[in-house]
């Protein structure tokens, strides 16, 4: 348990998740205890099939065994035909819905969310919200201050139950120069997944200044491979910025058409686009002067 006393923090390798539940006290004591003895099972079923993972999908791919991995691949199957995308760009949420699960399985809960490094899994009970904030990483002149570059409102009624971010200075890598891409679907293993496609759009693929590495380079054993992801993005024009921008909001407005996503939030820079609305979960941008510190 977290010094709060009220979130609870699972960590295993590369997986990291902190967890909060709501309820009464009872549920949420086995909700905590379902989501710690499935979380050790976790990781190991995972690396049992990483091969066949961080392979690139394609629709004729092998289906994995597991359930997590599985749920990773269903996440990203619809991008095969036309991107480059493993099943890797699923696993936080993925990971993260699956502990939800073993939660609600085990407990009568209000509200809970599992939060996998930024890519969240939610569960709203009957006239319940969530009010989320997208917070962008600090600018390399101040890396210690991330900004609060805009809020959602999460209602049970509405569909979305999974939020993911992607963008060039997260902690995977990225093949775009976006700052963040924040996106609400209905599951979290899909937000992750057309986070990473949306972000990689965010891009100028021939700006001579942006700083592109084979990802091997960086991780050897990457999914990636030799394919060059961002590392270093210059200050743009307002002109570049908007280019860059406007490629991404073309494919995230496809995406909405085809109902794989609900909204999205595009950062670049001090600017911000939002495509796609329902209900109160629309996302509200902060303009760039109202930006304040974040705070969990």
């Amino acid at each position: 348990m977290l010094e709060d006393g009220r979130r609870l923090h699972l960590h295993d390798g590369p997986i990291d998740l902190i967890v909060e539940a709501f309820g009464a006290p009872i549920e949420i004591e086995k909700a905590y205890r379902a989501a710690s003895v499935r979380f050790v099972t976790v990781l190991d079923e995972l690396c049992g099939e990483l091969t066949l993972l961080r392979r690139a999908c394609s629709p004729d791919a092998v289906w994995p065994n597991g359930v997590v991995a599985r749920r990773m691949v269903a996440a990203v199957m619809p991008y095969t035909s036309e991107y480059f995308i493993t099943p890797m760009a699923a696993v936080a949420g993925a990971v993260a819905e699956e502990i939800l699960v073993a939660m609600l399985a085990a407990s009568e809960l209000s509200r809970a969310y599992v939060n996998d490094g930024g890519d969240i899994a939610l569960h709203l009970s009957a006239g319940e919200k969530f009010v989320v904030g997208m917070a962008q990483l600090g600018m390399a002149e101040r890396p210690e201050r991330p900004s609060l570059l805009g809020t959602t409102t999460l209602s049970a009624a509405d569909p979305v139950r999974g939020i993911a971010t992607s963008g060039w200075r997260g902690r995977s890598f990225s093949f775009g120069i976006a700052d963040a891409v924040t996106v609400l679907a209905d599951r979290a293993a899909a937000a992750d997944a057309a986070a990473t496609i949306i972000a990689n759009a965010v891009d100028l693929p021939t700006h001579p200044a942006i700083v592109r590495v084979p990802a091997c380079e960086l991780a050897p054993d990457s999914d990636l491979g030799d394919r060059r992801v961002t590392q270093a993005v210059p200050n743009l024009t307002a002109a570049e910025v908007n280019r860059a921008l406007e490629a991404g909001e073309r494919t995230a407005e496809r995406l909405l058409r085809m109902g794989l996503i609900r909204s999205t939030a595009l950062s670049l820079q001090g600017e911000t686009r939002v495509v796609g609305a329902l209900s109160e979960s629309r996302i509200i941008a902060t303009p760039i002067h109202e930006r304040r510190l974040a705070h969990a």
